[in-house]
């Protein structure tokens, strides 16, 4: 793409109405436009990285069997009556309006309830399970505050699978390869070393559940961290029953801030029963299904990105999740200039062969430049001018370097890709 095209522009200033590191820079670059408190929109930059983000977790998902559907973010109030999670007493974040032709419905705080009930129309037997779905959609919630950009919205995506199984033990040998896939997930997103599989409540599902909590200074949760174990347990389940069924001591724990970026629930009978989802076992016996939640943010995801990997000059993204492989820069001041004809028929020829690059053929000076690029946050620089033209090349850089070098085009690639392996 060429950044003349993009009908984004960069910020030199924070706005005013933002407190949070991550809708900052998201805002500045041109990532994000904010709507109202706790609900943005996705510009063409943010876009590339949010769908790059869900592309991995899809990638992980598929490879554990999962099925994507896409359910309505419209709820029918009689569903989740059966649950008992209509009543604002019970669940007090619901969106709600009036139907004009009568009723009511609500904007989907998660998906429990819905997809429970389209799977008793095809679960019936033991040959159907185990079955599982996941999908990406937007959730709403009325949250009091929302002041950590996009980590806390009041609309924001998630990815929520769910597994349905005949027993117990059919569902904890699933619930077991989902933990790893997310490690997979989160070490291929770019933050694994500074995420931890974390014991934590398992609220109104079940005794507990097992939270993803990346470390960071905006986090919301206080974990207690064994470094050594890569294991956690949530402030508000540590006690001696958690660290003994973990086999952490006390002494090993570090207290540090934290951002819950996923979490796996045991979710049992609680919602089989009451929706009807039922099915006849080997023996012709009548029984519920077991079930299993699955949750994961990429917009959270993608803010947390921003909050533990930028600096002092703007966004750092990981290779993996970057809207583009390469910042492409020409230093000119008129097109007719040999480094702006290099930068263009380089440009050309990186997009021939598949190499997604961000081509910033601007009339801007150098400093305005350099100075979006880093903002920006693109993982490789490569500045054509007339000065890397006469030694011999192009000038790259990665994001998080601070030295240079000059390079054939020929090396450009090659260091392209082995920065992709």
């Amino acid at each position: 793409m060429r950044q003349s095209h993009l009908f984004t522009k960069t910020r030199k200033e924070n706005p005013s109405d933002e407190v949070s590191k991550n809708a900052e820079l998201l805002i500045r670059a041109g990532y994000i436009h904010k709507e109202i408190a706790g609900a943005y929109s996705f510009l063409p930059l943010g876009l590339r990285v949010l769908e790059n983000i869900k592309t991995i977790i899809r990638e992980e998902m598929n490879r554990e069997g999962g099925q994507e559907v896409f359910m309505t973010a419209l709820q029918d109030k009689s569903i989740w009556e059966k649950t008992d999670r209509w009543d604002d007493a019970k669940v007090d974040n619901w969106f709600k309006t009036t139907i004009k032709g009568g009723g009511e419905t609500g904007l989907a705080i998660t998906h429990e309830e819905p997809l429970t009930n389209i799977m008793t129309g095809f679960i019936s037997s033991y040959r159907d399970l185990p079955r599982y779905a996941y999908q990406f959609q937007n959730k709403f919630r009325n949250e009091a505050r929302a002041k950590s950009g996009i980590m806390r919205g009041r609309e924001f995506l998630m990815k929520d699978m769910y597994d349905f199984s005949k027993n117990e033990a059919e569902h904890n040998e699933f619930y077991n390869k989902m933990r790893e896939a997310y490690i997979r997930t989160f070490d291929r997103l770019g933050i694994g070393e500074k995420t931890y599989v974390t014991f934590a409540s398992g609220g109104i599902f079940s005794p507990f559940s097992e939270e993803f909590q990346t470390l960071s200074d905006a986090g919301e949760d206080m974990i207690y961290v064994d470094e050594k174990k890569k294991l956690a347990v949530n402030k508000e389940v540590y006690n001696d029953e958690a660290l003994a069924k973990l086999n952490l001591k006390k002494e090993d724990l570090v207290e540090k801030k934290s951002i819950e970026v996923g979490n796996i629930f045991h979710l049992g009978t609680k919602f089989s029963v009451p929706l009807g989802l039922f099915y006849t076992d080997e023996k012709g016996e009548k029984q519920p299904v077991y079930m299993g939640s699955y949750g994961m943010g990429p917009s959270r995801i993608m803010g947390t990105i921003v909050e533990v990997l930028s600096d002092e000059k703007g966004i750092v993204w990981p290779t993996s999740i970057a809207p583009f492989s390469l910042h492409l820069i020409a230093l000119y001041k008129n097109k007719d200039e040999e480094s702006y004809k290099k930068a263009e028929s380089l440009y050309n020829d990186l997009t021939a062969k598949g190499v997604e690059v961000l081509f910033d053929d601007r009339e801007a000076s150098p400093g305005n430049k350099f100075a979006d690029s880093d903002l920006i946050g693109i993982p490789m620089r490569v500045v054509v001018s007339e000065k890397s033209l006469t030694a011999g090349g192009v000038e790259i850089k990665e994001r998080t370097s601070d030295t240079s070098e000059i390079v054939t085009v020929e090396e450009l690639f090659k260091t392209y890709q082995k920065n992709c392996e």
